[in-house]
């Protein structure tokens, strides 16, 4: 069965106004998208983006956006906290191998950041598949450069 974001309970949400220094971090997001949805761009081909996120304890991928279809694969669980649009923070907890998919038709797209809360480091691999609805964002020339 695929399992979506949707179909994960959150272990705390709430609506409470974000810390000045996420708000600026998300509306400078805005107006310029990051297409990084991960720490480190491991692989890429005219179908893939593979994409690996390792967080220490305490640290933060700042706010990127999806546009693609993709899916994450939690390697060895943990506890984290996203700031998404709309202004909501939520906690999530993951098992070592939770997978999710996410799809998104033309013009949608999800825009988040991640912190590490818990104690120990958290990793995910990420692949995007280019052939999606909406076009892939053009990556920075030295994300590339790192995955060469």
């Amino acid at each position: 069965m695929t399992l979506t974001m949707l179909d994960k309970q959150a272990a705390h949400s709430d609506k409470s106004a974000w810390p000045a220094q996420i708000q600026a971090e998300f509306e400078r997001e805005d107006k310029a998208p990051n297409p990084c949805v991960g720490t480190v761009l491991l692989s890429e081909n005219e179908r893939t983006r593979v994409w690996m996120i390792t967080l220490k304890p305490g640290e933060r991928i700042g706010f990127h956006r999806h546009v693609l279809d993709y899916f994450w694969t939690s390697v060895n669980g943990g506890r984290g906290r996203q700031h998404v649009k709309g202004g909501t923070t939520v906690e999530y907890s993951y098992i070592p191998g939770e997978t999710r998919h996410e799809t998104y038709g033309a013009g949608e797209f999800k825009v988040h950041d991640l912190e590490n809360i818990g104690d120990q480091d958290m990793t995910f691999m990420t692949v995007e598949f280019v052939n999606s609805a909406n076009k892939p964002m053009p990556l920075p020339s030295e994300v590339r450069r790192l995955a060469a």
